[in-house]
């Protein structure tokens, strides 16, 4: 079955509810008392996983678009692409609020410089608020073709998120290992595109 455009406002509506409806549990479950004796903590890696299942949901809608012959698909992307924009925003806030405090905000640039595996979360929500700014259809026609080199960054950024993840956690856990192991599978998939880059 071929999707039309009304299919598609009906996804679109769908994958809005996937993405927000988390952030409804995350705030009923922080004030029921749910997390564990370091809810800082679990708040953090919550807001951090719900970003990298977006990246992972953006990196899939070509792949899925072309072998599922389904063209429409690709109107998707823009919105997990923003909607992952925010959750790792909200991941950034709560490590900065939560971590640091309030009162502590000046130490966050000492602590993205001094430790690596911040520098890389860094980074990572740098690309991502730069994708964000330009993903309206007004700055693709101004960027022209260097616009789709600048969200080609989507790729670094899916190799630096699962990494900040992987080196964030202090033992070996297999969750970060699926994160990181569905981005490499992903990035594979486009092997071609990046052999051309080669040439």
């Amino acid at each position: 079955m071929r999707l039309t455009a009304k299919h598609i406002v009906w996804l679109k509506v769908v994958l809005h509810l996937a993405a927000f409806l988390p952030l409804v549990w995350l705030f009923w479950a922080a004030s029921q008392g749910y997390f564990s004796a370091d809810p800082a903590k679990d708040i953090q890696h919550f807001t951090g996983r719900m970003a990298l299942k977006l990246l992972l949901a953006t990196l899939l809608v070509t792949p899925l678009t072309r072998y599922a012959k389904q063209p429409l698909l690709i109107r998707t992307r823009r919105l997990l692409g923003l909607w992952c924009f925010a959750w790792a925003t909200l991941h950034l806030t709560s490590y900065t609020l939560l971590e640091l405090g309030i009162n502590n905000l000046s130490l966050l640039g000492q602590e993205l410089v001094t430790r690596p595996y911040l520098t890389l979360g860094g980074i990572s929500w740098l690309i991502l608020l730069a994708l964000a700014i330009t993903s309206p259809q007004l700055m693709q026609r101004k960027l022209g073709r260097r616009w789709q080199k600048l969200h080609n960054c989507i790729y670094l950024v899916a190799i630096l998120a699962p990494v900040h993840y992987l080196w964030s956690v202090k033992i070996l856990s297999p969750q970060p290992v699926i994160y990181a192991v569905l981005a490499l599978v992903l990035l594979a998939w486009r092997y071609k595109k990046f052999r051309q880059w080669l040439r």
